[in-house]
């Protein structure tokens, strides 16, 4: 390999230039045993890859303990890790290459920011409580959990770094008398008794990594790593500064003895008592805002009293100060669909017709559990969960049919295009087209395994890893056209509602431009074409223009927001005041809606390059925004939809939340609501799908 010359000292002076056939740009760090290098693969992901030391590429002990932790990394690969892409620990210099995961760890967030405060403490500990639990099921021990191996991405904390893990069964053994870890976030009994490490010590370490969080420092400090060690074995924790909460579950953490700590399913199921606290609150008070004035209070008039038996047992839903608790759960039909019967609209029977819509809620079956993803096609609420797709009547969530997909699947919404039904939206190794009135099956073809696909209104876009783009009709299944789209990396597709082009967009390696196409999904012709400044992507188009989010391509935080019209090849660029962080957005009219990760919500007006206003909230990781007009509305992953009011920034409305028996498990963003003829329809964790009216969300 061709040296490549670095400004570090020593034998990492002179760096390879590639490891295997991934080209190494920069170096993102030096630890005891390697550098990690950012670098790309042939089609342009970014990746993680760690590059050992030359000194320790000749010892084999050594390289016994790489290939081990290239073995555990692959068995914990999820969604709580950095996915392993590959690996050779046989190599000169072994190396083992991750998806690149933008984000700080937490360790240098607490170095640059101070401790977090109490709500992220809890999304937290219990990002990392079901980290753990991954982790621990496949037989694996990580024994170095710190804040420096916990990188903060936008959707929750990743644990890396399986350096020193090791499988429980593993005949690897620490050698006598070397102590391997790091003193404070190391439990008793890997100083006292090493080879009898197990799963517990992991959560000793998560206890330590929740005080760090908390206060700066560790439970046990010390600047000599042998009184850390004494401390750790005989004294009690310091959690001064630990919220009130988090205090005793953090001490149970911190148990001297193994099987005095809990397992990762307790600290999960402790975790939901204090979850009510902080993300069951739908807004919290003082909030930044545009010109208008202050809502006006309720009157009382309109404050109308909670019947009898509407409170929900034993879970107590908190919202933010100044915001009435709207607990409407017996107000709407409750309905369990059996043997193909379908739920009646309150206030109705089976045999007569509603006069106007009423709310409702329904699951596929009463055990049903995970948040369905829904759209609307075809006059029909189209709905998927692992394993099957099935079809709601839009005005009483009446079951239509249902039909089996492949239970691995877990992608979006399925979407009508060319008149069918798709239901495998997210890519795979085959496309289904469904009859949508019916669900029956209609064509059915192979694709490649890692292509990805897009859907338009009449065909399906696939693109291979090597960047090569079909397009199949939807309505027959037939190959129209296949070709390449011009640009740096491999295309990434979207389309939206009412539009007959789709965007392709690709963003150059160092994130400073992007190749934009409008490209006829039917012919495969490029209508038009731009090179814009900065990482983009689509969030909607319209009236002549599309709209992008300007997005820092290594931390993920969209610092504005751009309008291009192909017409006059003018770009419009609005700053944001403040960086959202992972945001995702809707367009309406001249108006773009952004929803962070962490919860503000703002609107932008391009037509006015005026930022509108900003509003925060609690709802952590919520869905995509959808916007009206009147409101935008968007789901939190406790299954609550929220309305706002799209011209003030001010929360108009919720519906209760539906957590159901998984509420341990946390969610990745939900999914977005549904907004059709007056209508919103929206999902929950408790495998609900349920519809209420736009008109006046106050009654919901």
């Amino acid at each position: 390999m061709a040296p490549r010359r670095n400004t570090g000292a020593g034998a990492e002076a002179e760096l390879p230039e590639y490891a295997g056939h991934y080209r190494l740009e920069s170096s993102l760090g030096s630890g005891g045993m390697g550098v990690v290098h950012l670098a790309r693969s042939t089609s342009g992901m970014k990746l993680a890859v760690k590059v050992v030391h030359a000194e320790f590429a000749r010892d084999p002990e050594f390289r016994g303990r790489f290939r081990q932790e290239v073995a555990a990394a692959r068995r914990v690969s999820g969604a709580f890790t950095a996915p392993v892409v590959d690996a050779d620990p046989e190599a000169e210099r072994p190396w083992m290459a991750t998806l690149y995961i933008p984000g700080p760890t937490l360790s240098e967030h607490v170095k640059r920011n101070g401790p977090m405060p109490a709500a992220q403490l809890r999304r937290l500990m219990a990002g990392l409580a079901e980290a753990l639990r991954d982790i621990h099921r496949v037989g694996v021990v990580h024994r170095d959990l710190k804040p420096s191996n916990v990188l903060l991405a936008e959707d929750g904390p990743k644990v890396i770094d399986f350096g020193i893990s090791r499988p429980k069964d593993s005949e690897l053994r620490t050698e006598t008398g070397k102590l391997i870890g790091t003193p404070p976030f190391m439990a008793p009994e890997q100083f006292r008794r090493p080879r009898e490490v197990g799963p517990a010590a992991d959560i000793f370490a998560l206890g330590s990594v929740m005080v760090h969080a908390a206060t700066g420092r560790g439970p046990f400090d010390s600047d000599s790593p042998y009184v850390v060690a004494y401390q750790v074995v005989h004294d009690e924790p310091d959690l001064t500064g630990v919220p009130e909460n988090l205090a005793p579950l953090v001490l149970r953490c911190l148990a001297k003895e193994p099987e005095d700590r809990p397992t990762p399913d307790e600290l999960m199921r402790e975790l939901r008592s204090v979850a009510a606290s902080y993300d069951t609150q739908a807004f919290i008070p003082a909030q930044r805002s545009g010109d208008d004035g202050p809502t006006a209070p309720r009157s009382p008039a309109e404050k109308r009293p909670e019947p009898a038996g509407r409170r929900r047992v034993g879970r107590t839903v908190a919202v933010g100060a100044g915001v009435l608790g709207l607990v409407v759960a017996a107000a709407l039909a409750s309905v369990q669909l059996i043997g193909g019967g379908g739920p009646t609209p309150a206030g109705t029977s089976p045999h007569t017709k509603a006069a106007a819509f009423s709310s409702w809620r329904t699951k596929l079956t009463p055990r049903a559990s995970g948040m369905p993803q829904c759209s609307y096609g075809a006059g029909k609420l189209l709905c998927a969960q692992p394993g099957v797709v099935f079809a709601l009547s839009p005005a009483n969530g009446r079951l239509l049919w249902r039909h089996s997909i492949a239970a691995a699947y877990s992608g979006g919404p399925p979407v009508v295009s060319g008149g069918l039904v798709q239901p495998y939206t997210e890519g795979g190794s085959r496309l289904t087209a469904l009859d949508p009135g019916s669900g029956k099956e209609v064509w059915q073809r192979r694709s490649a395994q890692d292509a990805t696909v897009r859907y338009t209104a009449a065909a399906a876009l696939l693109t291979d890893a090597d960047g090569k783009v079909t397009g199949v009709d939807s309505a027959s299944g037939e190959i129209r056209w296949s070709r390449r789209i011009a640009g740096p990396s491999s295309p990434a597709f979207v389309s939206f509602p009412g539009e007959s082009l789709t965007y392709a967009t690709s963003t150059s390696r160092d994130g400073s431009s992007t190749q934009v196409s409008a490209v006829d999904p039917r012919s495969g012709d490029v209508r038009w074409e731009a090179r814009l400044n900065g990482a983009l992507v689509p969030v909607g188009a319209g009236d002549g223009s599309a709209f992008f989010l300007s997005v820092d391509s290594v931390h993920g935080e969209t610092k504005a927001v751009v309008r291009y019209t192909p017409g006059t090849r003018s770009a419009r660029r609005v700053a944001l005041p403040l960086a959202s962080q992972a945001a995702q957005a809707t367009v309406h009219g001249d108006v773009v809606y952004l929803l962070s990760a962490s919860g503000s919500l703002e609107a932008v007006d391009m037509a006015a390059r005026k930022h509108l206003w900003r509003v925060e909230t609690s709802v952590s990781r919520g869905s995509a925004p959808v916007a009206d007009g009147r409101s935008v509305y968007f789901s939190a992953g406790d299954g609550r939809l929220l309305a706002v009011d799209a011209r003030r920034g001010t929360l108009v409305g919720q519906t209760p939340a539906r957590l159901g028996a998984d509420s341990a498990t946390v969610l990745g963003a939900p999914a977005a609501p549904v907004l059709e003829g007056g209508h919103v329809y929206a999902t929950a964790p408790d495998g609900t799908v349920f519809g209420v009216p736009a008109g006046n969300p106050a009654d919901w």
